[in-house]
């Protein structure tokens, strides 16, 4: 039995697969100042719960973009499953060759998102991450991962506009009814989401010039589902894109040995 942790900014997701296959996975809170011994009585509940053996773990792989939290994972797996964490980095043999110019700024989960985007849906491929941020990864039919685009996340836009002026609300992310917004709320949600469609067709659109048009397109996070229908170019919505894109790696590296 394989522990994935995906751990990002704002959540920290926990796949368990058995024999190859994603039998559960739970998402939760990213606590920067938690204990080794408060993520190992966490992951020990969750397995129970789920009415898995914490004895039958074989391995832990980790893709974190949250350094302070890393160390407590590293001791977690050590204490509570008696081995150690493998923590997916630009070093990380993962069958990409990285063309960033430093390659150790590319984040964990991008790598992760590009092998599992290539095996599940071929190349030359751009993976949309909604998440705390939006990234963009393009990566080639060659296995080259070739960059990127970062942008501020839906999230962050909201808070921004309710943090920045004096009467616009923190309202929540939802598709609206219309456009044109006949009201406060309606038009800052029309903003948030047509907003985003936009600009995220805009950066697909031009990635598609550089890689071609037979380029395939993959979104994954939490707003994944909503931004896809009404997207122009965004084909395939994979919510367990970074916890496949774990066991291909933990695969790899149990087959290179």
């Amino acid at each position: 039995m394989l522990l994935a942790l995906d751990a990002g900014n704002t959540n920290i997701t926990i796949g368990i697969f058995r024999e190859g296959v994603l039998a559960d996975h739970r998402r939760l809170r990213t606590v920067r100042d938690q204990t080794a011994d408060e993520w190992g009585i966490l992951l020990m509940s969750l397995l129970r719960y789920a009415s898995l053996d914490p004895g039958e773990v074989h391995g832990i792989i980790v893709s974190s973009v949250v350094p302070p939290i890393n160390s407590a994972l590293a001791e977690m797996s050590r204490r509570y499953f008696g081995m150690d964490a493998m923590f997916v980095t630009a070093k990380t043999d993962t069958g990409l060759t990285i063309l960033y110019d430093n390659p150790a700024e590319v984040g964990a989960d991008r790598i992760v998102n590009s092998v599992a985007a290539l095996a599940k849906y071929g190349g030359p491929c751009v993976i949309v991450d909604l998440g705390t941020a939006i990234t963009f990864d393009a990566v080639s039919a060659r296995h080259e991962y070739m960059g990127g685009i970062i942008a501020a996340g839906i999230g962050i836009s909201a808070e921004a506009l309710f943090s920045r002026t004096a009467r616009l609300p923190l309202v929540d992310f939802r598709r609206p009814k219309s456009v044109i917004g006949t009201n406060t709320v309606a038009s800052m949600q029309s903003g948030l989401y047509y907003g985003a469609i936009g600009a995220i067709d805009g950066m697909i659109e031009r990635l598609m010039e550089e890689l071609g048009p037979d380029t395939r397109t993959v979104a994954t996070g939490g707003q994944a589902e909503m931004i896809a229908g009404g997207s122009k170019y965004i084909k395939n919505v994979d919510g367990n894109l970074t916890l496949d894109g774990l066991h291909l790696i933990w695969d790899r590296s149990r087959n290179r040995r």
